[in-house]
């Protein structure tokens, strides 16, 4: 089935439409605007190869979501209305079963694929989301051009979710008035992942560059912090510093003691 434009849209600010708002292209502002005021008519999704992927694999997203992760997602396609801001809206994907999580699936390119970008894609759709049917959490379902699945837990930002609805009243505000709406310049907080990937850096020659002065240096490492060590021990406990060989010892008011080089006296040779 095709993805079709819903001509209720004009009617309400959703997911898609709060991602422009938030965004940073004033020409797709200005557009969403006449939309939504029916000055002009919205794009023809049907010829959006991208959208049109999207849907076609909504229904294996989900599949694929379920049998990995054993939990189940209701309210597939269901809008909801804000409780009180009437013309906020969401038209969910659908929501995890046990935990009210608002789920969404999407189809990503899998050229530059990052996890910390397609959050950051995503995320005024996913926080408008989270507000208007009162979620504290989302699940991103991604399934990549490149044969990958991933997914990403995105947690309600109080402070961001804010921002976003002053921004979208002031847009709605604009569409009610006839005032063109201007960019709001807001930035997405960063998304704070799970660790839980396992990456081979060996294409890296920076890693491999500092992976050799890390393995060439451990030792002397080692030997140096022991050398501290023994020294702070034989520093007598009311020496306020210690001088001798090439470094100078000091203790602090706390207690504390820290070393630094000084130039050698000939008379002070190195004991060989």
């Amino acid at each position: 089935m095709f993805a079709k434009t819903d001509p209720d849209r004009r009617t309400f600010l959703g997911g898609s439409d709060a991602r422009i708002i938030m965004g940073n292209d004033d020409l797709a502002l200005l557009r969403l605007w006449k939309e939504k005021r029916g000055e002009v008519e919205p794009d023809d999704l049907s010829k959006n190869l991208l959208v049109q992927l999207g849907t076609a694999t909504e229904q294996l997203n989900l599949y694929w979501y379920e049998i990995n992760t054993g939990q189940g997602v209701i309210d597939l396609q269901r809008r909801i209305f804000h409780p009180v801001h009437r013309w906020m809206a969401a038209t969910l994907d659908g929501r995890v079963q046990q935990t009210g999580a608002v789920f969404e699936a999407k189809f990503m390119l899998p050229w530059n694929f990052s996890e910390e970008e397609a959050a950051e894609k995503h995320m005024a759709q996913l926080q408008h989301n989270m507000w208007v049917v009162a979620a504290r959490t989302a699940v991103l379902s991604i399934i990549t051009g490149g044969g990958k699945w991933v997914e990403i837990k995105i947690d309600a930002d109080p402070l961001y979710q804010h921002l976003l609805l002053t921004a979208e009243k002031k847009f709605w505000r604009c569409v009610q008035s006839g005032e063109p709406p201007a960019l709001f310049n807001i930035e997405a907080p960063r998304p704070r992942l799970e660790a839980v990937k396992v990456v081979d850096m060996s294409s890296s020659n920076h890693w491999a560059q500092l992976a050799a002065t890390y393995l060439q240096t451990r030792e002397a490492h080692g030997e140096h912090e022991l050398a501290k060590s023994e020294l702070k021990k034989l520093m007598p406990e009311d020496a306020k510093e210690a001088v001798g060989h090439g470094i100078r010892a000091k203790r602090s008011k706390s207690g504390a003691i820290s070393f630094e080089t000084q130039p050698m006296e000939s008379g002070h040779a190195p004991i060989q």
